[in-house]
């Protein structure tokens, strides 16, 4: 579907040097920040309490939240199974046990109704937040080997290595914004970055395969020209695309509240630059690790004949 087409062919690849500039200049404040500063990680990869507590109406998240701002408690309010139920998350400071720290949450949650009944405490240790990291880290890893082979096996292992290198770049940028602000970084943070990882591959599979068609299409082209013109062929769809997106994701940002916070920021960030590293990095990539006509299209057979009497040799 197309809500405007574009008879020009947009010369992309012109500007294929300044837009790589930008991203590597981006990658690198982003590893900075990384290396310096680090990730502020939740508590689920850093240990804390956890707090289960009924109420007997409808529980407002909002004001348990507040009230344990006041207090001079970080902590995460979500409901938990039903509107009645709700689950605190907090770090535990240091010489503080989770009993300790279950009472004095408590006491100001029965002071203001004292209809508030614990139902549970546990402590997630660090152990547990070490494993957690650990298998988010193997996770990405094995996504990104798994992109590459499918990539490899669609198109060429050019595709596969231009991808994987645009799309880990959008990775990173997200962790930068995260180290950057200092941005609470927790498990539905990391499922975001692996959610953006996956769509920006989607935008890069469109690209390529029009790539590879306009090699079969276009004898006469060469390939910034060929690029180019899958590039242009695309961008009514990439805006149509994007624009629904990030509409949902705007609107779980705006009206998702705490709970779905940063994993609305972390999937804003990753769509914006998604959609600048599919087209302007992956695609000047591919072009600088000399993809080919030749790969896609195989020369015609010709019969050999005798020059004399025309049988065939």
């Amino acid at each position: 579907m197309e809500f405007f087409k574009i008879r020009r062919v947009i010369p992309f690849m012109r500007y294929a040097l300044v837009f790589n500039v930008i991203s590597a200049i981006t990658f690198v404040a982003a590893v900075f920040f990384l290396a310096t500063k680090g990730l502020n990680f939740s508590i689920e990869f850093t240990g804390g309490t956890l707090l289960e507590v009924n109420y007997p109406q409808s529980a407002n998240t909002q004001k348990i939240r507040e009230i344990l701002d006041k207090a001079g408690f970080h902590a995460e309010v979500q409901n938990f199974g039903s509107s009645r139920d709700v689950l605190i998350r907090m770090p535990i400071a240091k010489g503080q046990t989770s009993a300790d720290l279950s009472q004095k949450v408590m006491g100001l949650l029965k002071a203001d109704d004292a209809g508030a009944e614990q139902r549970r405490v546990e402590f997630v240790g660090p152990q547990v937040g070490a494993e957690l990291a650990q298998y988010g880290a193997l996770a990405l890893g094995v996504t990104a080997v798994f992109i590459v082979l499918y990539l490899a096996l669609r198109f060429e292992w050019r595709f596969g290595l231009s991808a994987i290198i645009a799309n880990l770049h959008d990775v990173v940028i997200i962790l930068g914004f995260f180290a950057l602000f200092q941005w609470e970084f927790s498990l539905p943070v990391l499922a975001a970055v692996l959610a953006v990882l996956g769509y920006s591959v989607n935008e890069s599979v469109v690209v390529f395969d029009r790539v590879r068609e306009n090699f079969r299409k276009l004898r006469k082209a060469s390939v910034p020209e060929v690029i180019d013109s899958a590039i242009t062929g695309t961008i009514s769809r990439t805006i149509i695309t994007h624009a629904c997106t990030q509409a949902m994701v705007t609107t779980m940002l705006v009206f998702g509240g705490p709970a779905l916070h940063y994993f609305a920021l972390a999937l804003t960030i990753g769509i914006l630059f998604g959609i600048y590293s599919s087209v302007l990095v992956a695609s000047p990539l591919l072009m600088w690790l000399r993809v080919d006509r030749s790969q896609f299209v195989r020369p015609a057979k010709r019969d050999r004949r005798d020059e004399h009497d025309g049988a065939v040799v």
